[in-house]
């Protein structure tokens, strides 16, 4: 056997003073937590700082010993300029 229940109040139903009160109460205090949830949930999405990324440091090498026109980025060699000897 299957009962049903109403949805909303029964015509035949009062309201009492003494629970609108705590109706109230209770859809304030529900309020309130939806409020300071939202604000949680703001934060916790918030994205992260990111760390600084140093810019890359760029470098060309012309002095005796060194490849000529040897041209590094960040300390790696990334290729030669052609016929520069010198800056």
């Amino acid at each position: 056997m299957t009962s049903s229940f109403p949805l909303g109040p029964s015509a035949d139903a009062e309201r009492h003073p003494a629970h609108e009160g705590l109706r109230q109460l209770a859809a304030n205090g529900l309020h309130s937590a939806s409020a300071a949830l939202a604000r949680l949930a703001g934060h916790l999405a918030a994205p992260a700082a990111r760390a600084a990324v140093p810019n890359p440091h760029l470098e060309f090498h012309a002095e005796a010993g060194a490849p000529e026109g040897a041209l590094y980025l960040d300390g790696r060699l990334v290729g030669w300029v052609q016929g520069v000897t010198r800056l």
